[in-house]
């Protein structure tokens, strides 16, 4: 109604379907304006429940996230032997299979989650691995050997001797 009374305080001669006309326009406009500001409103309220949830996950995820270790180019580390099962078809079962083998060497860092190894080209795998299939090697203690037991012949065979049995099943 306020409307219709501006329309012919200005003096404007106009009909009443013009003025008609132009109040319904007036009335969607406002109820244009009426339903922006709700999808605002509520657009603001999906914005604060997304960055709470993330920030819940980030929380979660953190707590059992440790410490990338660092390496440098040139250290040497030991190959996680879970990406090449299938490659270690012929050997020992999966249970026995060692978990890491041979040592390379580091080639360069790509990230702080990812190091290029110096590969040999029998290994079908990417050089690029992610810093959680391999482990740092760590050189023996001084006067620590590792030193397979020389086998005894027996009749022309080779055979090792026990010298106790520490255990049993």
């Amino acid at each position: 109604m306020r409307d219709f009374r501006r329309i012919l305080d200005h003096g404007n001669r106009a009909s009443i379907h013009e003025v008609i006309g132009q109040m319904k326009f007036v009335t969607r406009f406002e109820e244009a304006n009426k339903f922006v500001e709700r999808m605002q409103e509520i657009q603001k309220k999906a914005k604060a429940a997304l960055g709470k949830a993330q920030e819940d996950i980030k929380k979660y995820a953190d707590k059992h996230r440790g410490e990338a270790e660092e390496y440098r180019v040139g250290d040497l580390v030991l190959l996680s032997t879970k990406d090449l099962k299938y490659q270690m078809v012929g050997r020992r079962t999966e249970k026995l299979t060692e978990r890491f083998v041979r040592l390379y060497k580091v080639k360069s860092i790509v990230s702080t989650n990812a190091i290029e190894l110096e590969l040999l080209s029998t290994i079908k795998i990417h050089l690029v691995v992610n810093v959680s299939r391999v482990r740092r090697y760590v050189g023996q203690v001084e006067g620590q050997k590792k030193e397979k037991p020389q086998p005894v012949i027996i009749e022309g065979e080779e055979k090792w001797e026990v010298e106790k049995i520490i255990n049993k099943r």
